[in-house]
């Protein structure tokens, strides 16, 4: 067998990172035994992995294909050397999490918290993200697991529903909206929204929700968080629909209302990520179950 591990752990570098130079400072390898590793991978598999456009290296159709099956064997020899690293049965390893970002900031925590408890030996890492990204990284192999607020659109990844959560529409104390009881749909529909940005996970489950009621909403403010969001309708900027996660403390506190409105109760999903081709490490299955064991389909 000509090809070797390291060969790969480069290959694997470049995808993620676009560029050889990048690669080799992840790595801690110089850029032109980087760029020699690749190019002597390509020769022994004769085929080009990437397309050059510009200073950038694209995966192409071949880099595709090999990048999942690269993935596994790197990951089954991690496992390996965890595995012995410190005597036969330890378990130590490394997971990488990605979160969108109400998931991250309001209810991983909790969870982690947890696992702490009952896998002190296991690190994670943790990327935020929104959703959209969050599942990208999944699909690159970037994180080792997905934890998101609304649909996946990436393919070959197997997505698992988790929690249900609950989506208030609120308001400062000192709206005029905040001051009624049974808000009508008419009323909602005239009121100015603050929304988060196209490719959260919050954003596409918040329409999804109101637009079927609401038919149109007058979009005033587009933010990047959902802090920003709630501390915006807090100045009395508008009013907006975030999950009960985020708005707990406010709501206790006094300083955010939820409306009393002739809407139903709105609800979404959570779901975990994997990517399909990915080598399930025993870490990874301790934190899988963990989340599903604790994923009770109730909101907070």
């Amino acid at each position: 067998m000509r090809i070797s591990l390291r060969q790969l752990q480069i290959f694997c570098a470049v995808a993620q990172t676009g560029s050889t130079s990048a690669a080799a400072e992840s790595i801690a390898l110089s850029q032109s035994a980087t760029s020699a590793s690749l190019n002597e991978l390509e020769v022994l598999l004769a085929t080009k992995l990437f397309d050059r456009v510009g200073r950038r290296l694209l995966l192409n159709d071949s880099g595709k294909l090999l990048l999942p099956k690269a993935q596994q064997l790197l990951d089954g020899a991690c496992q390996i050397e965890e595995h012995f690293r410190g005597g036969v049965g330890a378990l130590k390893s490394t997971l990488r999490v990605g979160a969108s970002s109400t998931i991250g900031n309001y209810v991983l925590p909790h969870y982690l918290a947890e696992f702490r408890r009952i896998c002190p030996e296991i690190q994670v890492n943790v990327a935020i993200s929104n959703s959209a990204a969050v599942a990208a990284m999944v699909a690159n192999f970037e994180v080792d697991i997905g934890l998101i607020e609304g649909p996946c659109h990436e393919a070959g990844l197997t997505v698992s529903p988790w929690l249900s959560d609950q989506l208030l529409v609120f308001a400062a104390p000192g709206h005029p909206l905040a001051k009624r009881k049974g808000v009508s749909l008419e009323q909602l529909q005239q009121a100015e929204w603050l929304l988060r940005e196209q490719g959260s996970g919050t954003r596409e489950e918040v329409e999804h929700a109101l637009l079927p009621h609401l038919h149109a909403l007058n979009l005033q403010t587009e933010l990047g968080s959902s802090e920003a969001i709630k501390r915006s309708v807090a100045a009395g900027l508008g009013i907006s629909c975030l999950s009960r996660w985020v708005l707990a403390d406010w709501l206790d506190n006094g300083q955010l209302q939820a409306l009393d409105s002739l809407l139903p109760p709105l609800s979404r999903r959570f779901y975990m990520l994997r990517h399909r081709d990915k080598f399930v490490s025993t870490a990874l299955e301790r934190f899988w179950q963990h989340c599903a064991a604790k994923g009770s389909g109730d909101s907070r």
